[in-house]
């Protein structure tokens, strides 16, 4: 669950949540791992919260985008850079957080899926708030590699940086199968790592 600190900072929009905002998302969050998307309702995140519905909607005028707004807060701590020390272990790292977080917030992230592909809007925010963020965060590792002289800054193309999160969220979600810790070594050895130093060798 999220921490209700004074502020927090979106990182792909560079909004900045009020603790009361930071409150109902940590509320809606919490329904929504109780009762799920389609049983989740305003009513019940304003009344838990102890919030008038007015409140709510002012800041995210519908559920969906009030439920995006609730996971993104809540998977925050995989945009933090794992820093391990090399490229390798940083994208291990990654994906064994993905991974988490995937499987923690699933149902989650099934529905918003759902309803981003039915609305414009929301796919303006989910690309804004979810998409842009995880590019940002694979282009740092990925910098950081650079200024370590274990790739060259001309291997980074701009199709690559979704290449982990992406199928193993999709693996994750769509075909049912189970993701291990081998599934991501796999990724980093034998896709991710030889696409980024197949020019060096």
């Amino acid at each position: 669950m999220v921490d209700a600190v004074s502020h927090n900072v979106d990182l792909a929009s560079g909004s900045t949540w009020s603790p009361r905002e930071v409150e109902l998302l940590e509320v809606t969050l919490q329904l929504l791992q109780e009762n799920g998307y389609d049983r989740l309702t305003v009513d019940a995140v304003a009344a838990t919260a102890r919030a008038s519905k007015a409140t709510v909607y002012r800041r995210w005028p519908s559920k969906a985008e009030l439920v995006l707004a609730a996971f993104t807060e809540g998977i925050r701590q995989v945009a933090v850079p794992p820093e391990t020390g090399t490229l390798r272990g940083d994208l291990l790292r990654l994906g064994e957080l993905v991974c988490q977080q995937t499987a923690q917030h699933a149902g989650t992230l099934r529905a918003v899926l759902v309803e981003v592909s039915r609305n414009p809007a929301l796919n303006e925010v989910m690309q804004h708030q979810f998409v842009d963020q995880r590019k940002a965060l694979m282009n740092h590792i990925l910098g950081q590699a650079v200024d370590r002289g274990e790739i060259e800054a001309t291997a980074i193309d701009d199709d690559l940086w979704d290449v982990l999160p992406g199928y193993l969220i999709f693996r994750s979600l769509v075909s049912g199968r189970a993701v291990t810790p081998r599934t991501v070594a796999n990724l980093v050895d034998q896709v991710i790592l030889p696409g980024l130093t197949r020019g060096a060798r």
